[in-house]
């Protein structure tokens, strides 16, 4: 097993668990883990013989979202982090803060999400990545930005459509409303419940292991293509967000949101 600060990633008959390893945050996305999920994508993307990978949470939680530690800390940087919204590195679509989730559904080879207990707004984004998300019958999700005054900007306009209707992807925008695992599976947020998702996930990919390679990273290439949902809308998921984060406004939304109070926007 290779561990690293966030992530702990096991490779074994051409198959790859990759485990959110915070549990004592709830898995909750800090600069070490955007920095350990692009990594681990990138390193798996270079893997040969790679057949199918698992994506899930350690201890209570797939993902809880952003640390609110973090949110905190933007602020007191935030034409830095603005500048880093809307300049992807050189060569790529996805931002270093799209990249973690967007890394996922760029791999050739299928990826499975176990979800269990929060899925909370990056958490969300980072599951929507995999291109089938299993969840046990505890599993809440939310697009939860909209608490913080903020919009998702980690790569939902790529990862979301396609998967559920305009409409019923705005309402959870909005209201950053937590949804339970039956609705998420009638919306399409998730593919199916499982009473173990992780069991199941792990008994698919031995399943798909046992396909032609050729056809199962075809069959993946071919979704991908068809269905709604690309590189191109990044750039305008960046742009809306970097004109967002830092305004009077989403300051407000936060501070709100952390003194549990009404927000008082202008």
């Amino acid at each position: 097993m290779a561990n690293e600060e966030r992530v702990s990633i096991t490779i074994e008959t051409g198959i790859a668990e990759v485990a959110l390893a915070r549990p004592d945050k709830l898995n909750a996305m800090d600069e070490a883990m955007f920095a350990a999920l692009s990594s681990a994508g990138e390193r798996l993307a270079g893997t040969e013989g790679l057949r199918a990978v698992i994506l899930h949470g350690q201890g209570r939680g797939f993902c809880a979202g952003i640390d609110t530690a973090l949110l905190m800390a933007f602020a007191g940087r935030i034409d830095e982090v603005r500048t880093e919204i809307v300049t992807p590195p050189p060569g790529r679509a996805a931002n270093r803060f799209q990249h973690p989730c967007t890394v996922w559904a760029d791999l050739p080879v299928p990826v499975i999400a176990a979800l269990h207990g929060p899925v909370y707004g990056a958490g969300l984004q980072l599951a929507l990545g995999a291109d089938i998300r299993l969840a046990a019958p505890d599993t809440r999700l939310s697009i939860m930005e909209a608490k913080w005054g903020l919009i998702p900007d980690m790569g939902l306009s790529k990862l979301l459509p396609g998967l559920m209707r305009a409409d019923q992807a705005l309402e959870l925008m909005l209201t950053a409303r937590v949804v339970e695992a039956q609705e998420g599976a009638q919306l399409g947020l998730v593919t199916r419940l499982a009473d173990d998702p992780l069991a199941e996930a792990r008994a698919m990919a031995r399943a798909i292991a046992t396909r032609n390679p050729e056809a199962a990273r075809g069959a993946k290439a071919l979704t991908r293509a068809a269905w709604p949902g690309d590189d191109a809308t990044l750039a305008l998921e960046a742009r809306l967000q970097a004109g967002i984060i830092g305004s009077a406004n989403q300051i407000e939304a936060v501070m709100a949101e952390m003194q549990k109070r009404p927000p008082r926007f202008s």
